[in-house]
């Protein structure tokens, strides 16, 4: 009878091990859950994405999809801004960890991120102009390397936008919705 008991025992901890090992290799592989709240398709206003984004175009919101996930470099997402009724539409370009500086040049200012000059989707340089950089200078003075839970949100115009130029470093808990093109 104790033999039975001891096996019982023994197999339902093999079996509760291999459940463990299993979660930890779906967490590893990042299939986790997407833990989307609302799935809703938003008109784009303004044109601070453009051309990667154009003005009145359709896009796909998922909002509570960063409850679960990482706010990763390059992605597109909604912000709360305060002080504006609508959120703003931005690309993720430096994320926690990342070293991030500015270099003057004849034109402006560029942004390196990881010694690397970030480019928009047509491939050119931001180029923030000497009126704008202020914050930026602020930020870059404070923090060369961007703190846990801070994000540089730079729009898709070389010259700055609504975006971090303009406030600085954003926190997580304003990055409501991770945006998908359709």
């Amino acid at each position: 009878m104790k033999k039975k008991i001891v096996l019982i025992i023994a197999v339902m901890a093999l079996i509760a091990l291999t459940l463990l090992i299993e979660k930890q290799n779906i967490l590893i592989e990042g299939n986790q859950p997407e833990c989307v709240s609302l799935r809703k398709e938003i008109t784009v206003r303004g044109s601070s994405m453009f051309p990667f984004i154009q003005p009145e175009q359709n896009v796909i919101a998922l909002f509570g999809y960063y409850d679960c996930n990482p706010v990763l470099r390059n992605d597109i997402v909604l912000y709360a801004y305060s002080g504006n009724e609508n959120f703003l539409i931005k690309f993720i370009r430096a994320v926690p960890g990342d070293r991030w500086n500015l270099k003057k040049t004849d034109n402006g200012y560029e942004i390196a991120v990881n010694d690397i000059f970030l480019l928009n989707s047509e491939g050119k340089p931001y180029l923030i102009p000497e009126s704008s950089v202020k914050m930026l200078e602020l930020y870059v003075k404070d923090y060369p390397v961007i703190p846990e839970d801070a994000y540089l949100l730079l729009g898709d115009k070389t010259e700055g936008s609504v975006d971090s130029t303009s406030f600085g470093l954003v926190g997580k808990k304003d990055i409501v919705a991770k945006v998908e093109i359709e």
